[in-house]
């Protein structure tokens, strides 16, 4: 038989193949199984010789191929890296594909720790100590770091596994009934501590906001009851208040909950009572939580008939760029409904939104929702008094200044205005007679802004003939 370290891998492990065979049998079997007990000895010696031969040409190719299933026992083949012990769990002692965090700042793979709290005590199993509630937090960054780990060491990251889909397990149930009692509680320190709770839990699992209005349908008027009372009760509490109306917020996100949450005689009127007296933060929440409710169509004129159009005005005239944002979305959505338009104009959009676009701040959302408002007769007579038609018109002209949908917003407001009332032609023009702006838009703005541009020249040859 060859001696040579050299040899590839494959001829060596049919060389041990060959030799196995005889001293699995004692010497009865293979091609030397007529040798007695000393042959024996011989052929052992020379499986060995083959395996450190085999050893020293996995180790220099540094492979992770595994040896054959016979010799998985002796032989000595390159290992992979250790694991670090932070990404296994206790509990399996396996690499976590779906690392949780318990109460106690424990993480533990999903499935096993469930199936540790539903069979054993409600306690963490690694520090003893009794859990406060059974809610499991996804932990992000552990899991960020074993995907990039594995990714490095070429390891296959587990598939999460879970037995619940995303439900909510009757401990949690328990935990979330304590909270909601709590809030209803006359503990201010309760209800704080439940009000940061839910708002935690809301936010990261999404499974307890369906959970909530679904299966706890009194849900919203425990959460709200620590501000029903009262303006000053709302301006008494104004942390409490923050976080029931963030909370409130991220159970309005699936859109299952969305009507539910409108319908609640509660949740509107102290959304609005909440967006009129609060700190900016709470504010720019009910704003946030009127965009996500309004973007159901059914929700709108329950919104539009409430008191929430004037605070939203009001936020977007004196609120930050955030909350500017959130409440300028809120207004757009409402104000496509016929009805709210004539609420927003009482509610002085224009002269807000119109401040807006001259101070050359929040220019894109105020125009579109103008743009929406301008079909309404009061709202084109504000705009001309505002002398608002000079300002459409230098926005046309410099579309670099803007994106596309800006200047079509623009004349489509101009064209509302003339459609609205005819003596505004003649300020259209003169424009066109200094500038060229409508035939400029007609050839160069978009689909929307050439078929306003070309209306606007069309009526202005019938008033005045070819120009």
């Amino acid at each position: 038989m060859p001696k040579s370290t050299a040899e590839n891998a494959g001829n060596l492990r049919q060389e041990l193949k060959r030799v196995l065979p005889s001293i699995l049998h004692g010497g009865g079997g293979g091609d030397d199984s007529g040798g007695g007990g000393g042959r024996v000895v011989e052929v052992i010696d020379e499986a060995i010789r083959i395996l450190g031969c085999l050893r020293k040409q996995e180790l220099k190719t540094e492979s992770e191929v595994s040896c054959s299933s016979e010799s998985v026992s002796t032989a000595a083949a390159s290992s992979p890296a250790d694991v670090p012990k932070e990404f296994m769990c206790p509990l399996s002692m396996k690499i976590m594909g779906d690392p949780v965090i318990v109460a106690s700042g424990q993480t533990y793979e999903r499935l096993y720790i469930q199936k540790w709290l539903a069979e054993c005590d409600r306690t963490c199993p690694k520090t003893k100590e009794v859990l406060s509630h059974t809610v499991l937090t996804p932990n992000h960054s552990i899991r960020d770091l074993i995907l990039k780990w594995c990714q490095h060491n070429d390891v296959e990251l587990p598939n999460p596994v879970s037995d619940t889909d995303g439900a909510v397990h009757e401990l949690d149930r328990d935990h979330l009934d304590t909270l909601l009692q709590k809030i209803s509680s006359s503990s201010v320190s309760d209800q704080k501590e439940a009000a940061k709770e839910l708002r935690r839990l809301t936010k990261r699992a999404p499974s307890f906001r369906l959970f909530l209005l679904r299966e706890r349908p009194d849900s919203i008027a425990q959460l709200l009851s620590p501000l029903s009372s009262s303006v000053s009760a709302v301006n008494s509490k104004p942390e409490l208040q923050e976080d029931l109306i963030t909370t409130l917020f991220n159970l309005s996100i699936p859109e299952k909950n969305k009507t539910l949450v409108t319908e609640n005689p509660f949740a509107i009127p102290l959304l609005a009572k909440s967006l009129a007296h609060g700190t900016m933060e709470t504010r720019r929440n009910a704003a946030a939580t009127f965009f996500s409710l309004s973007v159901t169509d059914s929700n709108k004129l329950i919104i539009g008939n409430s008191d929430a159009l004037k605070p939203l005005m009001d936020l977007i005239e004196e609120g930050d760029s955030l909350a500017m944002k959130d409440a300028g979305a809120a207004v757009f959505n409402l104000c496509t409904v016929l009805e709210n338009k004539e609420k927003a104009v009482q509610a002085r959009a224009v002269p807000v939104l119109v401040e807006k676009v001259k101070d050359g701040v929040f220019v894109d959302a105020s125009l579109s929702i103008l743009a929406l408002l301008s079909t309404h007769e009061q709202a084109v007579e504000e705009m001309v008094g505002l002398g608002f038609m000079s300002d459409l018109f230098s926005i046309i002209r410099k579309p670099s200044c803007s994106c596309p949908r800006t200047s079509e917003n623009a004349v489509v407001i101009v064209f509302n205005i003339c459609d609205q009332d005819r003596s505004r032609l003649k300020t259209v023009r003169e424009e066109e007679r200094q500038n060229r702006t409508m035939t400029y838009l007609a050839m160069q703005g978009t689909d929307r802004a050439k078929r306003k541009a070309n209306s606007l020249l069309q009526k202005l040859k019938r008033i005045s003939g070819a120009l």
